[in-house]
C-alpha cells in the first residue's frame, strides 16, 4: 500500500501552519534574497559569460536549475564535462547546450564564472587553466576550502570575505556546514559562539546522483525480496543508518566531521569548538542536523527566536504543541534552511538547542554557489 502523506492529517496542519500571513510574507523575503532579477544590476555593456563544470552530475544539473529560476544574468552559457559527458546536451532558457570535455586547454577564456562540481581531483588539475583568464572559479568541492587565500564563503554569513581572493577561486562549503551556519549566524550576533555539539542526518543526495538511485534500487529490491545492490555506501542504506560519512581519522572522527569542525570556524571567523557526528540516513534528499549551543552569556529563547526570524535565508517553523516542525519530506527542493525544536539546553545554563533541515542540492550546494556569484555581480567584484 502507498500512503500519501500530503493528505494526512499532519500534512494539513503544516500547510495550515505554512499559510500563515507571516510565514508567506517571510518566503517572499527568501525568494528575493539576491535574487539576479530583482537584486543585481548589471550593466549590459558587458556581456556575462558563465560555465558549468561537471554539469551532469547532480548538483551539475542543480546549477541549471538554479540559474534559471533566479534569472540568473548569464548572456552566454558554457557546459563542460567529463570525456564520458562530451557531446550530451542540456536545454537551459529554451535553448540546447552541447557540453564539451574539460581541456588543458584555453576554453575559458573570455568566461566571467565558472560554477565548478566535478569533485576535488578534477577542481586541483584544472584550477590554473579555469582563473588563467580572471574567470572566477566558485568550486564545490573540498579541494581549496581551507586553503588560506582561498575565501570559504556563505553569502548569509560572510559574503564579504569574496572581495579577497587572490587565486581568484571562492570555496563553497561542505554541505552540512552551510545548513547549520545559515541557522548559528543569528545566534552568534547575539552572543558569540563557545561551543557546538551536532548529529547530522544526511541524505543520499548528499553521495551524489548514483547514490540517490542506488537506495531506490535498494528499496526496491528489498520490497521484492531480491538480493540488495551496495556499491555507493559502505552497507545497505534502505532500512538503515549509516554512522559513517568519508574515511576515519587518527581522531577517530570522519573527514566529514572534521570538515564541520573546520569550516565553522573559518567561515564565522571565531574559535568556536565543534565536536559532529555525521550520519547517513535513507532519505532522498534535504540533510537534517541536531544542533546543541553554548554561547558565551545566556540567551532567552524568545529572543534568539525573533533574530531567526529576521535573519536572511532562515525559516522559523516551530509549534511544538501542533507537531510543527522542519523534516525533509517538506524541505526538499526549497531554498531556505528551516530550524524548529529551538528550546534552552536544560544541561547548559548558556546552552540552548535546535533540529535545522536544508536542501544538500540546493542551499548546500547549487544555489549557495549561484548566490556568491549574484553577490559578486551585485557589488561589481568580477
Amino acid at each position: 500500500m502507498i500512503i500519501d502523506l500530503r493528505n494526512s492529517a499532519f500534512y494539513n496542519r503544516q500547510s495550515s501552519f505554512q499559510k500563515n500571513p507571516i510565514y508567506l510574507q517571510k518566503l517572499r523575503l527568501l525568494n528575493t534574497f539576491d535574487s539576479a532579477s530583482d537584486r543585481i544590476k548589471l550593466s549590459k555593456s558587458k556581456i556575462m559569460k558563465v560555465a558549468i563544470v561537471g554539469v551532469s552530475g547532480a548538483v551539475g544539473q542543480e546549477f541549471l536549475k538554479v540559474l534559471e529560476e533566479r534569472n540568473f544574468p548569464a548572456d552566454e552559457l558554457v557546459l563542460f564535462g567529463s570525456s564520458r559527458s562530451a557531446g550530451s546536451t542540456y536545454t537551459f532558457k529554451g535553448k540546447s547546450y552541447i557540453v564539451k570535455e574539460l581541456k588543458h586547454n584555453d576554453d575559458f577564456k573570455g568566461i566571467d564564472i565558472a560554477l565548478v562540481s566535478a569533485g576535488a581531483s578534477t577542481s586541483k588539475e584544472f584550477a590554473a587553466d579555469i582563473t588563467r583568464f580572471g574567470t572566477v572559479m566558485i568550486d564545490n568541492s573540498s579541494a581549496f576550502r581551507m586553503d588560506e587565500d582561498v575565501p570559504l564563503v556563505v553569502p548569509e554569513v560572510n559574503p564579504e570575505d569574496c572581495k579577497n581572493r587572490p587565486r581568484n577561486i571562492i570555496a563553497n562549503p561542505n554541505c552540512s556546514t552551510i545548513i547549520m551556519v545559515v541557522a548559528l549566524k543569528p545566534i552568534h550576533d547575539l552572543s558569540p559562539i563557545k561551543r557546538i555539539h551536532v548529529a547530522t542526518y544526511q541524505a543520499a543526495s548528499g553521495a551524489g546522483a548514483a547514490a540517490m538511485e542506488e537506495l531506490k534500487t535498494q528499496i526496491t529490491e528489498i520490497i521484492n525480496n531480491q538480493p540488495v545492490t551496495v556499491n555507493k555506501f559502505k552497507y545497505q542504506l534502505a532500512f538503515n543508518l549509516i554512522p559513517q560519512i568519508d574515511v576515519f581519522l587518527d581522531n577517530d572522527y570522519t573527514k566529514e566531521e572534521m570538515k564541520m569542525h573546520n569550516e565553522t570556524r573559518k567561515i564565522m571567523h571565531a574559535d568556536i569548538a565543534v565536536s559532529a557526528t555525521t550520519v547517513r540516513v535513507p532519505v532522498y534528499r534535504a540533510h537534517s542536523e541536531a544542533v546543541w549551543v553554548e554561547t558565551e552569556r545566556p540567551l532567552e529563547i524568545a529572543d534568539v527566536r525573533a533574530a531567526m526570524e529576521k535573519a536572511e535565508g532562515l525559516v522559523v517553523e516551530d509549534d511544538p504543541k501542533n507537531s510543527i516542525y522542519p523534516m525533509p519530506l517538506f524541505v526538499a527542493g526549497k531554498d531556505p534552511v528551516y530550524v524548529g525544536r529551538l528550546r534552552k539546553d536544560i544541561a547548559n545554563p548558556n546552552g540552548l538547542t535546535f533540529w535545522c533541515v536544508g536542501d544538500q542540492i540546493k542551499k548546500g550546494a547549487a544555489l549557495n554557489a549561484v548566490q556568491i556569484a549574484e553577490y559578486l555581480i551585485k557589488n561589481r567584484l568580477l
